[in-house]
C-alpha cells in the first residue's frame, strides 16, 4: 500500500489574477479605475520606438511621449504623423547638474531658477514649433526629479502640468499627472524586473485609490522607455495592455481631459 502523500497547498495567485482580482473590485463597487501611459526618452525615429507605436496601435491607446528638446530631431515629428502619440517636454537636455554624492538631477536647485526656466522655456518652444498640435504643455522632469523652487514657479516657463512618478501630493506649483510603475529593473541590470515587481505599484495604486488612501482622481500611470526595454519588458507590456483592454472596469481617459484641452 503507497505512503499517503502529504496535501499540497493550493498554488499562490499571481499578480496578473490580483490585478483581475482587484478591478473586479472596482466593477462591483460601479466605479471606473483609469489609466494612462508615458514613455521616456525619444529625440529620433528607432526600430524601438516602431515597436512601441505599433504596440499602441494595436491596443488602440495613446501614449505620451517625453521628448527631450535639445536632441529632438524633425524626423520625429514625420514619424508621428499618423500615430496614437502625443508629445509632452522632457527637461531640456537630459543632463544632471547634480554636485558629486547627489543624486542625478537636470531641474534641482543647484543652479539659479532664471537659467533652469529660461532652459524649459526654449525647450517648450521647440516643441511647439516642431510638433505642433501634438504637444502639450506637461513636463516629466528627467530622473523625475524636480526642485521645490524651481517647481513653485513652473508656470513661468509656460508649462502647465508636471508629471513625475509616485502618488501626487499638494505641493506649491502645477497640476500633477503622475506615472506609478515603471517595469525596469534599473538597479539590477536593468532588465525587466519580473511580473509581481512591475504589477506590484499597480495593484497597490488602484487599491489605495478604491479605499481613498490615494487621491481617487489620480489615474494609475504607466511609465515605460522604449529604448531600455528588453523583449520580457515588451511581452509583459503587451499582456497587460491586454488585460487592461478586456476589463470593463478599466478607463482611458483622452488627452484633452488630462492635460487640458489644446484649444
Amino acid at each position: 500500500m503507497p505512503a499517503p502523500t502529504e496535501p499540497h497547498a493550493p498554488p499562490l495567485p499571481d499578480s496578473r489574477t490580483e490585478l483581475r482580482a482587484e478591478l473586479d473590485r472596482w466593477a462591483a463597487a460601479g466605479r471606473r479605475a483609469s489609466f494612462w501611459w508615458r514613455d521616456d526618452d525619444a529625440e529620433a525615429p528607432t526600430p524601438a520606438l516602431d515597436r512601441l507605436l505599433a504596440l499602441a496601435a494595436r491596443h488602440s491607446r495613446w501614449v505620451a511621449l517625453a521628448v527631450i528638446p535639445a536632441g529632438a530631431e524633425p524626423a520625429l515629428a514625420d514619424r508621428l504623423a499618423g500615430t496614437p502619440a502625443m508629445v509632452i517636454q522632457h527637461g531640456w537636455a537630459h543632463r544632471s547638474h547634480a554636485p558629486t554624492g547627489e543624486k542625478t538631477a537636470e531641474l534641482g536647485d543647484h543652479r539659479p531658477a532664471e537659467t533652469v526656466l529660461a532652459e524649459l522655456t526654449a525647450g517648450r518652444e521647440r516643441l511647439q514649433a516642431l510638433f505642433g498640435d501634438r504637444f502639450r504643455p506637461v513636463l516629466a522632469p528627467p530622473w523625475n526629479r524636480i526642485g521645490p523652487t524651481l517647481r513653485a514657479r513652473l508656470g513661468e516657463a509656460g508649462l502647465d502640468i508636471l508629471s513625475g512618478f509616485g502618488a501626487r501630493e499638494a505641493a506649491p506649483g502645477p497640476a500633477q499627472l503622475n506615472t506609478h510603475a515603471d517595469p525596469i529593473d534599473w538597479r539590477g541590470g536593468r532588465g525587466f524586473a519580473g511580473i509581481d515587481r512591475a504589477l506590484a505599484p499597480i495593484l497597490r495604486h488602484l487599491a489605495d485609490r478604491r479605499n481613498g488612501t490615494a487621491d481617487p482622481g489620480e489615474p494609475t500611470g504607466l511609465l515605460t522607455h522604449h529604448l531600455a526595454h528588453d523583449d520580457e519588458g515588451w511581452i509583459f507590456l503587451d499582456g497587460l495592455l491586454t488585460l487592461l483592454a478586456w476589463h470593463p472596469a478599466v478607463a482611458w481617459p483622452d488627452p484633452d481631459s488630462l492635460f487640458g484641452d489644446r484649444t
